[in-house]
Order: structure tokens, then C-alpha cells, then sequence
């Protein structure tokens, strides 16, 4: 069998890619899924090279040394607060690799059946493959193209806009332009009409087109939609890159290629819909780019934020039996994790129960807050869910905010107009007292007044969080 060596090798790396996936779902396993999954890319790299990628070695490892370079400086150089914004610029990559490649396909399936027969026999490679399908194939091919450009060319843009929010160089609020959804529809109903153009004529021309609406997509439904549903979108774009990397794989013939799309296009639509039951949102409303939502003007906050210093959170903390600590993202920008590991080892020393509530969008991507603390080596064991934990806030003697906001916004359950109204909350306010470790009195991230901040249990500690809470565990005895 022509590469057989390869296409044992794909299967091979399939089941690690697999492995890998399934080890992520679990903070002991997920060191060793990370392996699973270098292992399984470079297997399956070097499987390419000895079979389909054969004669090409030279471009082929000047190109993975270039990208080996720049990964190593951006793994070196990334801080833990930037990784939103650089996975949304991957996965900006892998959509416009899509729209490369599919673009490439066409030029070669044109170049293709412009030969004559007997041209066709010595063609090799990508181009033997289309010579030898039939009209059927060809057809079938067309669309197979024609929907990788698609979706790669909404996840380019989508990713641009999103990376632009998350780095703070876009506007995170939802913004529209004139007409709104009818531009996204309109832009759509192109689309599906270049899709029948191409079907039937194979010209450059409606593939063109298309990929100029699908770009307007992409642009649109991310700028509509706002900050606090930015992990969401993060999500999202994630399995847009692996629909649009299967799209390839069904193009180029590659069967590793539509198996890992798969998984990450799969993966990331389940993910987004748990982040959505997460944050009561409709996944529908999430990925036509916020449509819907509550409207009207949001309850005015009564009171005024109450500060106290770093000694009076010391002394509260000798008083109290029972910790809850709430970490977002802040404490990621003041990388204050070893500052707070260090507060929880001198609690649990004298004998305070100390746990972590983490909400499924705290920080800005998927599990930021438990890579922090694993960092930090706080245990497993006290890390809890918010499904876990939030019926325990009553009982609690002292709640610790760490630099969170929407997470904790009593406003989700008792205003109805507000942005985030129905998304379920870690209910700190519950507790006897709460701290919140913050900056300074702004809105935050998503820019939602949160009157957590103003009720009569709470007090504001203001500063740095890595500063603030480094006071903390000196002055706690």
C-alpha cells in the first residue's frame, strides 16, 4: 500500500491526539496529556515528511525551524495573562491557512483539468490526486473547498477582532454597524449563493466574493459581541479553526487532518455550550454575535465602597474558621498566585479550613485560574467548582475576591436589564464578611457595575494584588 508507513503513523498519532484530549479534562493528568500531544505531532510530522511531504525536506524543516523559533519565543515571552489574546491569534492562523489552502486547491484543480489526458498521467502528488477523480468528486470537492475558505476566512477575522479585545486595542463593548444581523444575514444569503455559482461553474470569481462576505462575518459577529462573553468567543473560535482544518483535510485528502479537526471543532463546540449554560446565555444568541438580550435601563447601585488596609483583613482572618477565596483576573495581571498559595499554606497551618471557588469563566479562557494556582502549587483537593461551593457561602466566616467582577455581581440574579442578568454567581456576598482585593473603583473588564462592592459586609482592599496580599501574609500571625 502507497505510505503505508504513514498512514499507520496517522493512526497512531489519532489515538494520542485522543489521549491527549481526554487528559486535559484533569488538573493530575493533564502534565502528561501535554506529552501525548507533542509526541503525536511530531509523529505525525515526521510521518508526512517520509510519505506525502517526500522531496520537499528541505522547505519543509526550514519552515518547522522558523515556526519551532517563533513558538519558543512566544512560550518564553507570553505571560499567563496574554494567553487568551494568543490563543485567539493561533487560531486566527489556522483560519487563514484554511483560506491559503483551499485557494491553493482551487488554482491547482484549474491548472488540473486545463492539461490534456495524456499530460495528466505524469502529474504527482496533490495534483495526481485530482486527476484521477471523477466528475462526481470533483463536485464534491468544490464544496469541500468552498466551505474551508468559508469558515476559515469567519475564523481569521473573528480571531483578529477577538485578540484585539482581549489585548484591550479593540472596543470591548457590543457594537453593530447600521442594520445589525440583516448584514449578517445578507452577507450569509451571499455566500450560499456564490456556493451554488461555484458549485456549477469552478470559477475564481464567487470563491472570491464569498471569502470577502465571510471575512465581513467574521469582523461583525465578534464585534457584536461584549466583554463578558469574550471566554465564550474564545471557545468558540476554537472549534471554528478545527471545522475549518477538517474542511482541509477533506480537501487535501488527508485523513489525520480530519480526525484532529474534528476533535478540536467537536470539542470546542461542547465546551462553548457548557460555558454558555455556565453563564446562562444562549449558545445561538452567543455565535450569531449577541443577538437578543435583555434591554431596558439596569438598577441604580446604592451606598459607597468601603476601604480597609491590609491589617484589618489580618485580623478578620485570626477571627475566622472557614476561607473561601475567589481568584479572576486579576490576580492573574498582578501574577499573585504564589502570594495567595503562601496566605492559604499559614491559614491551613493553624488549622482554618481554606478552599478556592473558581467559577467555569473565571479569567478570560477556560481553566486560567486553575493553571494559575497549579503553578502556585496550591492543592487539588481545595480547588472546588462553583456548583461545589456556592451553597457553603452562608456558612463562611470570610469570602476573599481576588481581582474577579461579573463572576461574583449579585446584579446577575436581582436585575433583570443587566448585561449579564440570569448568568449563575459565586454568591460571596452570602458570607459574613467579603474582601475584595482590587486596583481601584472602575468597572473592570466588561465594564458592569457590580454592587457586591457597596454592601454593608463588604470591604474594598485596594492596591496591587500581589502587593496587598504579600502585606497580608506578613502581617497575618
Amino acid at each position: 500500500m502507497e505510505f503505508g508507513f504513514t498512514t499507520a503513523a496517522y493512526v497512531v498519532a489519532a489515538v494520542l491526539f485522543i489521549l491527549s484530549l481526554g487528559g486535559l479534562s484533569g488538573q493530575e493528568s493533564a502534565k502528561r496529556a501535554v506529552w501525548y500531544g507533542i509526541v503525536g505531532m511530531a509523529l505525525a510530522v515526521a510521518a508526512t515528511l517520509v510519505g506525502p511531504g517526500a522531496g520537499y525536506w528541505l522547505l519543509s524543516l526550514l519552515m518547522i525551524v522558523g515556526g519551532g523559533l517563533i513558538g519558543y519565543q512566544l512560550a518564553t515571552k507570553v505571560q499567563m495573562t496574554q494567553m487568551p489574546e494568543l490563543v485567539a491569534a493561533m487560531h486566527s492562523l489556522v483560519g487563514l491557512a484554511a483560506v491559503f489552502v483551499g485557494y491553493i486547491a482551487h488554482l491547482e484543480l484549474t491548472r488540473v483539468f486545463g492539461m490534456g489526458m495524456g499530460q495528466r498521467q505524469s502529474l504527482e502528488g496533490f495534483a495526481a490526486l485530482l486527476a484521477h477523480k471523477s466528475g462526481v468528486e470533483i463536485a464534491i470537492l468544490r464544496v469541500e473547498l468552498f466551505l474551508g475558505v468559508f469558515i476559515g476566512a469567519v475564523t481569521f477575522t473573528g480571531s483578529v477582532i477577538a485578540y484585539g479585545k482581549l489585548a484591550g486595542r479593540v472596543n470591548t463593548t457590543a457594537q453593530k454597524l447600521p442594520g445589525g444581523h440583516l448584514l449578517n444575514a445578507s452577507a450569509a444569503i451571499i455566500s450560499a449563493i456564490c456556493l451554488v455559482w461555484y458549485f456549477n461553474s469552478g470559477g475564481f470569481l464567487p470563491l472570491f466574493i464569498m471569502t470577502l462576505a465571510a471575512l465581513f462575518i467574521g469582523y461583525h459577529l465578534i464585534m457584536g459581541i461584549g466583554g463578558a462573553d469574550m471566554p465564550v468567543v474564545v471557545s468558540m473560535l476554537n472549534s471554528y479553526s478545527g471545522w475549518a482544518a477538517a474542511a482541509i483535510g477533506f480537501s487535501l485528502g488527508n485523513d489525520l487532518l480530519i480526525v484532529v479537526g474534528a476533535l478540536v471543532g467537536s470539542s470546542g463546540a461542547i465546551l462553548s455550550y457548557i460555558m454558555c449554560k455556565a453563564m446562562n446565555r444562549s449558545f445561538v444568541s452567543v455565535i450569531l454575535g449577541g443577538f437578543g438580550g435583555p434591554a431596558g435601563e439596569q438598577m441604580a447601585v446604592e451606598g459607597e465602597q468601603i476601604a480597609i488596609d491590609s491589617d484589618g483583613v489580618a485580623t478578620a482572618l485570626n477571627e475566622a474558621d472557614s476561607v473561601v477565596i475567589i481568584p479572576g483576573y486579576g490576580m492573574a495581571v498582578a501574577q499573585a498566585q504564589s502570594s495567595v498559595a503562601e496566605l492559604v499554606r499559614k491559614l491551613r497551618a493553624q488549622g482554618k479550613e481554606v478552599r478556592f471557588a473558581i467559577h467555569p469563566v473565571a479569567g478570560r479562557l477556560p481553566g486560567h485560574m486553575n493553571v494559575l494556582l497549579a503553578e502556585a502549587k496550591v492543592p487539588y483537593d481545595i480547588v472546588m467548582e462553583m456548583d461545589e461551593i456556592n451553597d457553603d457561602f452562608p456558612k463562611t466566616d470570610v469570602a476573599i475576591v481576588i481581582g474577579s467582577n461579573d463572576i461574583v455581581n449579585p446584579a446577575a440574579q436581582d436585575d433583570p436589564n443587566s448585561p449579564i442578568a440570569g448568568m449563575p454567581v459565586l454568591e460571596c456576598w452570602k458570607a459574613k464578611q467579603v474582601f475584595v482585593s482590587k486596583r481601584g473603583q472602575g468597572t473592570g473588564y466588561s465594564g458592569i457595575e457590580n454592587p457586591l462592592f457597596y454592601k454593608e459586609n463588604t470591604r474594598m482592599l485596594f492596591g496591587d494584588a500581589k502587593e496587598s496580599i504579600a502585606t497580608l501574609v506578613r502581617e497575618f500571625s
